[in-house]
């Protein structure tokens, strides 16, 4: 079982940046996971947002590509998830995931962590 705790979400105007984070633990080799995050604004479905292999390829959400960069480190077991130019519609409860597949990241990882809320105000 592999356990995702997330951190560094909270309170940010339009335009700022925030940098979320993703610690994982558990019993399988997680450096060779695929992470990746997520995201649920209020009245809204989970829709992903990125996701990196392993080897650190990466794959965006078409509302993020050239805002987001998420990246790991593999040897702190850690994904990140960099936002720039923020929006209100970037409010949400941003979730960690993680999945042996790539195939599987953008519609039904298996392993999900707590959230983090992430606002921001116009």
């Amino acid at each position: 079982q592999v356990q995702l705790v997330e951190s560094g979400g909270g309170l940010v105007q339009a335009g700022d940046s925030l940098r979320l984070s993703c610690a994982a633990s558990g019993g399988r080799t997680i450096s060779r996971l695929v992470m990746g995050w997520f995201r649920q604004a209020p009245g809204k479905e989970r829709e992903f947002v990125a996701w990196i292999s392993w080897d650190g390829i990466t794959y965006y959400a078409d509302s993020v590509k050239g805002r987001f960069t998420i990246s790991r480190d593999n040897a702190k077991n850690t994904v990140y998830l960099q936002m720039t130019s923020l929006k209100p519609e970037d409010m949400a409860v941003y979730y960690c995931a993680s999945d042996p597949s790539t195939a599987r990241m953008r519609t039904g990882p298996v392993y999900w962590g707590q959230g983090t809320q992430v606002t921001v105000s116009s």
